[in-house]
């Protein structure tokens, strides 16, 4: 199976920098991995830790990078080869990764960043097992407060820890823990859009019936199948270890895919700072 995985995933890699010059197209890309477009989109953030339209950028702006410090084509024509619109927006994006300007790039010596293409390799570890179990869950309705921020250069990653340092200050999580239908307080990744990078997390509890959540935001969770991982030791370590394997090693291995919908996380009360500390992840499956 993950050997089966690692293929395909080169195959779709093949075709990203095939097409270099065309729009991105991750229908086309995602059916190469033989996968949705969200499962291909989520699977290659969480193991490169860039969004796919991230990385096709970059690789885009090295490659241009190196046409124009070898051929004497016109900016504009480069810019429009690699899709920009214009030479304002292109000089901006290479700028950003470069430190110079596309004409500048030609002057002799100047120093270029190279962003190489990406390749997976098989990793055999087999030495810790995963434990998981299928649960089935009805739609059900959690109340809170979001965030919405980019995936760009994992922002996110950095965010969502100050969310939660900022919501047990400004006494947030208090107030959602009252609403709640038992003491967990969700952390949950909504509104995911790879296409855009963006994503909405909310810290929520899940409501109780006939609780009214004035004030804060609701969200009706659809019913799904879950694969459900337990996570032990201190917060946001532990959690964001179980996070890297679940794309690392579970989906590879077996015949799951993302189902789309938010992934959550499930705190329970307790020293999130200890090494005890147990809580779980929630994560949105289909069969293949």
């Amino acid at each position: 199976m993950r050997l089966e995985w690692l293929i395909r995933m080169k195959e779709a890699i093949d075709l990203m920098e095939n097409k270099m010059e065309e729009r991105l197209d991750i229908e086309q890309i995602a059916k190469a991995a033989h996968s949705s477009p969200f499962h291909f989109q989520r699977m290659f953030h969480m193991l490169t830790g860039m969004t796919v339209a991230e990385y096709t950028r970059k690789r885009k702006l090295t490659l241009a990078a190196q046409e124009l410090a070898m051929s004497s084509s016109k900016v504009l024509d480069i810019a429009l080869k690699y899709g920009y619109d214009s030479p304002e927006s292109f000089s901006k994006a290479f700028r950003k990764i470069h430190g110079i300007s596309p004409s500048e790039a030609r002057s002799p010596g100047v120093s270029l960043k190279a962003f190489p293409r990406i390749s997976f390799h098989l990793s055999l570890k087999g030495d810790k097992d995963m434990d998981y179990r299928i649960v089935e869950k009805e739609a059900f309705t959690v109340a809170g407060r979001s965030l919405t921020m980019t995936c760009r250069d994992n922002e996110h990653s950095r965010l969502i820890p100050k969310f939660w340092a900022d919501s047990t200050i400004n006494g947030t999580l208090a107030q959602i823990s009252s609403m709640g239908a038992n003491e967990a307080l969700l952390g949950l990744c909504l509104d995911m859009k790879p296409d855009t990078e963006d994503i909405t997390y909310m810290i929520a509890g899940e409501m109780k019936p006939g609780v009214h959540a004035d004030g804060f935001e609701t969200r009706t969770i659809p019913a799904s199948t879950w694969a459900v991982f337990p996570c032990v030791g201190p917060i946001p370590g532990s959690i964001q270890s179980v996070f890297q394997r679940i794309f690392q090693e579970w989906f590879p291995a077996t015949g799951y895919e993302h189902a789309g919908l938010p992934e959550i996380e499930v705190y329970p009360s307790g020293d999130t700072t200890s090494v005890d500390y147990q809580c779980e992840v929630w994560i949105p499956v289909i069969k293949k």
